[in-house]
């Protein structure tokens, strides 16, 4: 709470009339949160633990979605849109959204509490268009850890490893330049920094250099040749652009 208070309290010294959005998962869903938030202009958006009077709320809606799957064989979904509170700990009702998930022979129930009114997300989009967007943000930062190395931070000093992470963030940063300008229109398009690092740039090749022109010689085989051409030429007339007077 108090680093949340902190990191609001920043953002709105710079930008007072930004609407900020908080989202996390059900581990932040505690009552000392949300009040602040309620009183500080804060919206929330918090996975809920599921329990057994949560789920007897959308027994309907699991029955619905396990029929549905059973008859088509593919994953089913409902969601159902409520007001509840804990027995003891939270101080108002609050809303809840639910997902009555019914997947390889299971049910999969999941639920989020919001300070969100229905006129500005219905049950669907505030579920899987921007909550679950939560997830792909964490794979975000996997990327930046995992595939780029950046927990790489057992140096001696503090200062030694901030420059560490300072270089790993660079990194991450012109390689998601490569994939949004240069690998547009490319399988690898949607591809994961550590698949770009691998299939793209950790590649052999025969570069001779003249006064004129640089030349970048594949192997005839090279599975990756094409789109790396594409990304250097995309790129090539990217920074043409850049460079030409308006």
């Amino acid at each position: 709470l108090a680093q949340l208070a902190r990191i609001v309290r920043q953002i709105r010294a710079r930008w007072p009339l930004t609407r900020i959005v908080l989202r996390a998962d059900s581990g932040f869903a505690r009552e000392a949160l949300m009040v602040w938030c309620e009183e500080n202009r804060v919206d929330y958006l918090f996975g809920l633990a599921r329990n057994t009077r949560l789920v007897a709320m959308i027994a309907d809606e699991l029955a619905t979605a396990r029929a549905a799957a059973e008859k088509t064989g593919r994953p089913a979904r409902r969601f159902k849109d409520f007001q509840w509170s804990t027995l003891d700990t939270w101080s108002r009702r609050r809303r809840v959204v639910a997902k009555a998930e019914w997947t390889t022979g299971e049910a999969n129930p999941r639920f989020v509490v919001t300070s969100l009114k229905r006129a500005e997300a219905g049950v669907r989009q505030l579920y899987e268009d921007i909550y679950c967007a939560r997830g792909d943000m964490e794979n975000r930062i996997k990327e930046c850890q995992f595939d780029l190395y950046a927990d790489r931070t057992s140096a001696a000093t503090m200062r030694a490893n901030q420059l560490r992470l300072w270089f790993a963030s660079m990194a991450y940063v012109l390689i998601c330049a490569l994939r949004r300008i240069g690998l547009a229109e490319t399988a690898f398009a949607d591809a994961t920094c550590g698949t770009i690092r691998l299939k793209l740039l950790k590649i052999g090749a025969l570069v001779r250099i003249s006064v004129r022109r640089i030349r970048i010689a594949m192997a005839s085989a090279c599975p990756a040749a094409q789109p790396w051409g594409h990304a250097a030429r995309r790129l090539a007339e990217a920074a043409k652009a850049r460079a030409s007077p308006a």
